[in-house]
């Protein structure tokens, strides 16, 4: 019997990661929510692993309450396994000082992180689970680094051919009001124009310009959050469509959907805080230009070595369809696209938590077959 089968045949240890150091902290516990109450009791033992701002890992029955309060655990002692440096870094405790982690971590079936932005969504805590040996839900390292990076997964599209907006990108040493700045921004791109971080996911720090004094305040903020910037070719109201992506070799997409923002476009206010944003799902769309999107969707899940899971953003003008970007841990709020496009397409969320703990299984057990060193006895190595 494969490993695979024989953890699907007992109750799994899920340890469910969420909160971090980004500003998509709130995010990630709402998410988190939904997610640990929709694993079923009966196939799961969940760990709740929250992480602070600070860097602070803490593994408690009751982290995400204490994360949502902000109140630290009663007893550090039995409830963190790792504590940040003074330089923010994460450094985890050898095993033998610290047996909690050992204890915590060994016991493990497969993590599920729920962190969206960086320090989570961008290959660093991927990074981790490979360096432990554990199965985890989501992309692997090089697919959520390309997630997660605006300015490289936009570059990847582009060479492939896959239909992308004209964008420029800018690093801090740029300096916004420059001159020589905005002549390069004038030539290639006209307003509305949308300015972003580079590595920031939920709309944070994103704005929609029209004016010379808007788009220098604007990059001032974007470079707020992150050292490198995308600047965007604007749409005049565009059509917001999205598609989820499950899979690892044979990825399959859903039905599309289409957000219809409450304000200028979908940004952080709309998505969390005005609750008057529209989804509707299917999205009405064309047959051929369904089909497109769905088609692309795949396509641009392939080409940036996504596994497990994804939701790729559209913009739609008339007949012309634009791949936005790619999310590597999409939100699973109750509001969320990702799980909603799969309920409607005919996977409940429940049974959607367990294909993508299947998947990761798998994929676990297919690297865990690969050979990691020569063979030192073949006929090939001796010449």
């Amino acid at each position: 019997m494969y490993r695979e089968e024989r953890l699907l045949a007992k109750r799994l240890k899920v340890a469910v990661i969420f909160g971090g150091r980004s500003a998509e902290h709130e995010v990630s516990l709402v998410s988190a929510t939904s997610v640990i109450e929709g694993l079923d009791p009966a196939k799961y033992e969940v760990i709740p692993v929250g992480i602070t701002r600070e860097g602070r890992w803490i593994c408690h029955p009751d982290a995400l309450e204490m994360l949502k309060e902000g109140r630290p655990p009663a007893d550090l002692r039995t409830a963190v396994i790792a504590e940040p440096a003074a330089e923010q870094f994460l450094v985890l405790s050898s095993l033998a000082k610290n047996p909690r982690l050992l204890s915590v971590l060994s016991g493990i079936d497969v993590f599920f992180p729920v962190l969206h932005g960086t320090f989570g969504e961008d290959g660093t805590v991927q990074g981790l689970f490979e360096l432990m040996g554990k199965p985890y839900v989501g992309a692997g390292v090089l697919g959520s680094a390309v997630g997660m990076d605006k300015v490289i997964q936009k570059r990847l599209l582009k060479a492939a051919k896959l239909p992308v907006v004209d964008f420029l990108s800018f690093r801090r040493e740029d300096n916004p009001a420059d001159p020589g700045v905005l002549r390069k921004i004038k030539a290639r791109l006209r307003y509305p124009i949308f300015v972003k971080p580079a590595n920031l996911g939920s709309s944070v720090g994103i704005s929609r310009v029209r004016s010379r004094d808007e788009l220098i305040r604007a990059m001032e903020l974007a470079f707020e959050y992150d050292r490198k910037i995308i600047l965007e070719q604007g749409l005049e109201n565009p059509r917001e469509i999205e598609v989820s992506v499950l899979g690892n070799e044979q990825p399959r997409a859903s039905v599309p959907g289409e957000v219809i923002p409450s304000r200028d476009f979908y940004d952080y206010e709309a998505k969390y805080i005005d609750g008057k944003s529209l989804l509707k799902i299917p999205a009405e769309l064309p047959g051929e230009q369904e089909k497109l999107i769905r088609d692309l969707a795949v396509q641009a899940f392939k080409l940036t070595d996504c596994e497990g899971m994804a939701r790729v953003d559209f913009l739609v003008k008339d007949r012309q369809v634009y791949v936005s970007e790619l999310n590597t841990i999409p939100g699973f709020t109750a509001i969320s696209m990702y799980p909603k496009l799969w309920e409607a397409s005919g996977l409940p969320f429940s049974e959607l938590l367990d294909e993508l703990i299947r998947l990761a299984l798998e994929r676990h057990q297919k690297k865990s077959a690969l050979r990691t060193h020569p063979d030192l006895q073949s006929d090939w190595y001796r010449r």
